[in-house]
Formats: C-alpha cells, structure tokens, sequence
C-alpha cells in the first residue's frame, strides 16, 4: 500500500511539471516586455530536483534515511518558495505591468513548492514500506530518532 502511495505521488509530480511547462509556453507565448528576474527561483528548481532524484532512489533502495533528509530539504524548498513570493510581490508593487507575468512565475514556484512536498512524501512512503512507521506528520529529529530504534 505505501508503494502505491509513492506511486500516486509521482504521478503528482508529473501533474506539476506539466503546469511549470504550461505557465513556462505562457510566459513565452505573451512575449512579455517586462519579465521580472528572479533569481530565487533557480536554486528552489535545483532543489526540488535534487530531492526528486534522492526521493526515487530512496525509493529503489528501500533506504528509509534518506526521508529524514526530504524533510529538511522541504522546509528549504517552502523558505525557497516564500522568498519567491516576496521578491513577486515587490516587483508587482513596483510596476503593475507586471502583474500577469509575476503570476505565471508564482505558479511555476507553487509547482515546484508541491514536488519538493511529493517528493518528502516519497520518502515518508518508504519508511513506512521499510520500517511500518507513519511518520507523516514527524520532524526529520522524530524520523531520524525512530530510524535508531
């Protein structure tokens, strides 16, 4: 059941690189003068990529350790995701032509924001598959202390 649940989750995955590609031919498509640089969002991206890529091996070893590390790098990935709206926010203060622009890249955060979460759920799905613990709702200090036991 919990590798169904991984499965789901990656299926997920899949739902929000669609909408990063969607908002990305958007934001092509509109041929915007004013696109806002920011710079935020290329380390979140690389992030988000990093703890897919540790959530699918997790995953193909049956490595129950590696959740610890999902849910630290999730709390990154949503200060990551947070900064992004604060920097979008003051661009959009600052110049309203802005606004459309500032909203497709939001979206493109919110969708990185949420595969950082699956792939944390990944890894929660894989010490449950391993260990038979939920630990959904523990700290990476909860899941690294179980793990010891």
């Amino acid at each position: 059941m919990s590798l169904l649940g991984a499965t789901t989750d990656l299926e997920r995955v899949g739902d929000e690189a669609k909408k990063i590609a969607l908002c990305a031919r958007s934001i092509h498509a509109a041929g915007r003068l004013i696109l806002p640089r920011v710079v935020e969002l290329q380390p979140m991206a690389q992030l988000v990529r990093e703890m897919l890529h540790q959530a699918t091996l997790a995953l193909d070893r049956l490595d129950p350790h590696a959740a610890a590390a999902l849910v630290r790098r999730d709390l990154e990935a949503n200060a990551g995701f947070r900064a992004v709206l604060a920097r979008l926010a003051g661009f959009m203060v600052e110049d309203p032509r802005t606004i459309s622009a500032c909203i497709d890249i939001l979206f493109v955060a919110k969708s990185l924001e949420r595969i950082g979460d699956h792939a944390k759920n990944i890894g929660e799905h894989v010490v449950y598959a391993v260990r038979g613990m939920d630990v959904r709702h523990a700290s990476a200090e909860e899941i690294e202390d179980l793990l010891r036991t």
